[in-house]
């Protein structure tokens, strides 16, 4: 009877273990909101979500496996772009996503294009990645020269719910003009530069590291023009919208654009929820900066190689989240 009463409590304290350790390798799930899948957010997305995770039963980072946080399986979801990632993560259907600094910045703090709105004020930043460019691509037939020419033409503001609409309008105001002034449109690039191919699309805007895929694949089937952004509208755009900065295409990025265009340029950044738990985003904020990432960006995108530790702070207008900063300090990239 003493033996098998020792034979069951033995096989109980086996299945606690083995319950214990199927606990422990159960998988945990964060999911990057991005953008559309023409443009940058979605790649870039991408090598993050891949940098970071390392699902259960992955060979340890010093075996040769991956540096990403033990258990945890991130994916990048293409998404309608900044101001619907920001929707999302507030509403607790996101983990984390992209969004350009501005909406971040207004969204936190109830300005801008959240006057109307009540305040994101859970919003937490992980990093600040790259510097988001604002294209303005014109049909070469179009006679498109300058923002001014957009008047009476049709124009893509990109979709509801992306950040590239929001800066779309705040240009065409800087310029004297607006959606009214303008056959106003409201389609992802890869849609707007497929009309453009078709002859239904003079001009469309788009806000993303460069070189843009749609874009990039435009210009190799299409004529395109660059519009530059500049002048004395630019300088009083980035007077009064501090998150922008001036920002140059370099000659070449697209075939047809042989010359320098100026334009202004946001940043990208990385946002989650304060109810995130501390120590889940700190161990995604060290994965993201370990040096085996670094290889993954640098090789995977062009606008990978921008992404660095050094900048992850600039233009961060909302606070950062907890586990974050606490990265940052030990990095001794943020000492106040």
């Amino acid at each position: 009877m003493k033996s098998r009463r020792l034979a069951f409590i033995g096989a109980v304290i086996g299945g606690l273990l083995v319950s214990g350790l199927a606990v422990a390798q159960q998988p945990q799930f964060f999911r990057i909101g991005t953008g559309g899948t023409a443009g940058t957010y979605y790649p870039i997305g991408g090598l993050i979500a891949n940098a970071i995770s390392s699902p259960p039963g992955s060979r340890p980072c010093d075996q040769g496996g991956s540096c990403g946080v033990p258990g945890l399986i991130a994916t990048a979801l293409s998404a309608n772009g900044s101001v619907a990632n920001v929707n999302a993560i507030a509403g607790g259907t996101l983990e984390s996503g992209f969004s350009q600094s501005d909406v971040a910045t207004w969204a936190y703090s109830g300005t801008g294009i959240w006057t109307d709105r009540a305040p994101v004020e859970k919003l937490r930043a992980i990093a600040n990645l790259y510097p988001e460019t604002i294209h303005l691509v014109a049909s070469a037939d179009s006679g498109i020269k300058s923002v001014a020419d957009l008047a009476g033409k049709r124009v893509s503001l990109d979709e509801p719910g992306s950040g590239t609409l929001v800066d779309a309008r705040l240009i065409l105001e800087a310029y004297g003009l607006s959606e009214d002034k303008v056959e106003a449109h409201f389609l992802k690039p890869d849609q707007a530069a497929e009309r453009m191919r078709d002859g239904a699309m003079d001009a469309f805007f788009f806000v993303g590291g460069f070189p843009a895929g749609a874009i990039a694949e435009l210009a190799s089937q299409h004529k395109i023009t660059l519009v530059p952004i500049s002048g004395d509208e630019a300088t009083a755009i980035t007077g009064k919208y501090t998150f922008f900065a001036p920002n140059t295409v370099p000659a070449g990025t697209y075939e047809g654009v042989d010359g320098d265009v100026t334009t202004l340029s946001v940043g990208a950044q990385w946002i989650t929820s304060a109810d995130q738990p501390e120590e889940l985003i700190y161990e995604i904020t060290k994965a993201l900066w370990n040096k085996n990432t670094r290889k993954l960006l640098d090789s995977g995108h062009q606008k990978g190689r921008q992404i660095t530790p050094e900048t992850a702070l600039d233009g961060v207008g909302i606070p950062l989240h907890p586990g974050a900063e606490k990265f940052y300090r030990e990095a001794g990239l943020k000492t106040d």
